[in-house]
């Protein structure tokens, strides 16, 4: 390729390398628009990428001999005058095998070469395709992590139907976003930068979680709680830290707690200490989002009567008398959210029990005049032995209820839409 003949503006030389995956059908999309748009595109595409898209198919869209062979008589230099030459790269489909090398500095053949021959001056965009628990697993994330504190751009996976069948996070971006990311850098970095540094990464969202149940004490041993473990909240700030999210997770204090050690932590216990923190937290930061999962309690304690009167004794009350507990009704939270944090957007989470489809719409519908979005869940439908646990989500702009298989599939649509509305 050369470049002499491109201006600030006019065509750009792209570097497109493609790794082993279905997804690459996708790619070729993006390619044939960027060569209609002008664009001279270099493909560079691995053995098992050839084995989805053959080589004469890539020429046809590109009018350019793919290479493919780092070993090429003649050819020896490519890894180092292709990057040079290119004004942005982008690998797409990018496998969990491309991902992890990279990350790891392994220069085994002529994808993993260039990208160790890349000097930053230019952006290096990478759009992951894969099963959701490849995406998902602790290597592949780590590896996303140090591509994205090098500079790379992570062009993040989507939630959808995958092609082994499951429905999860890992589907290939779809080809418009990926044209809007390349011509957003192509229109904001010059072609020659005077200092080689990387490009700085995206702000990433900065979101609250609360997780678990409310404890109201009654005495200093006995206490007013629900079954909540606070189990989705811990799996789901691990899943948002683990795609790049400052995370931090308020829950109670003998919720589960998160496994990944950069999602921040603080505990409440009481339905007071709850409003406090939420409060101060979201008044004192900048949160982009707000995600309500905690089960807090409807009703606090008023008052305390043994046998009609109160107890002498109020740090342990004495048994054998007939107990009465004067609860008075808590205030809504869910309220108050967007008053404490106007910029942030809100997820509410709704439980039912038993409840009608007519009876779940009016619980989510309610909560949606306080939220951006409503995941609602009902009793009837949480199995642990057989590992079944449905949700449909409800959204402002679509008040009918999108359902959901289980977990995977709600978090990866949560992931996917804070992406989408990150200010």
């Amino acid at each position: 390729m050369s470049n002499s003949n491109f201006k600030p503006g006019g065509s750009k030389n792209i570097l497109f390398l493609m790794s082993g995956s279905i997804a690459c059908y996708k790619a070729c999309h993006v390619l044939s628009r960027l060569v209609q748009a002008g664009h001279h595109v270099q493909v560079v595409a691995s053995e098992s990428a050839l084995e989805f898209v053959g080589s004469a198919t890539l020429e046809g869209l590109t009018g350019k001999k793919v290479l493919s062979d780092l070993w090429e008589k003649g050819r020896a230099m490519d890894h180092i005058h292709l990057i040079r030459e290119a004004d942005l790269i982008l690998a797409a489909p990018a496998t969990a095998h491309l991902i992890n090398r990279m990350a790891y500095g392994l220069g085994d053949d002529l994808l993993t070469t260039l990208f160790l021959a890349h000097d930053f001056k230019k952006p290096f965009l990478l759009a992951p395709a894969m099963n959701t628990a490849m995406y998902l697993h602790p290597v592949t994330q780590e590896s996303l992590k140090k591509l994205r504190a090098m500079g790379i751009e992570i062009l993040e996976a989507a939630s959808g139907v995958l092609a082994c069948g499951e429905t999860g996070y890992g589907k290939l971006l779809e080809p418009d976003l990926i044209l809007k990311e390349i011509e957003k850098f192509l229109a904001i970095t010059p072609r020659d930068q005077a200092v080689a540094t990387p490009i700085a990464p995206s702000k990433p969202p900065k979101i609250l979680i609360t997780a678990g149940g409310t404890r109201e004490a009654i005495d200093d041993v006995r206490v007013l709680t629900n079954t909540s473990t606070g189990r989705s909240g811990a799996q789901l700030a691990d899943l948002l830290s683990g795609l790049g999210m400052d995370v931090t997770l308020l829950r109670a204090q003998e919720a589960v707690r998160p496994e990944l050690p950069e999602v921040k932590q603080k505990t409440f216990v009481s339905f007071g200490d709850l409003e406090k923190s939420l409060e101060d937290n979201l008044k004192e930061q900048n949160f982009t989002h707000v995600i309500q999962m905690a089960a807090v309690s409807d009703y606090t304690l008023s008052q305390i009567l043994v046998d009609g009167k109160s107890p002498k004794d109020a740090n342990k009350i004495p048994s054998g008398g007939d107990l009465t507990l004067q609860l008075k009704p808590t205030a809504k939270l869910i309220g108050q959210l967007k008053k404490w944090s106007p910029g942030s957007k809100v997820v509410g989470f709704k439980l039912t029990s038993h409840a009608s489809p007519a009876e779940r719409d009016q619980a989510a519908l309610k909560v949606l005049d306080f939220a951006d979005v409503v995941v609602q869940n009902d009793l009837s439908e949480i199995d642990p032995v057989k590992n079944l646990h449905r949700y449909q989500i409800y959204s402002g702009d679509q008040k009918s209820p999108v359902a959901m298989a289980g977990f995977t599939e709600m978090s990866s649509w949560l992931a996917s839409w804070i992406k989408e509305m990150n200010p």
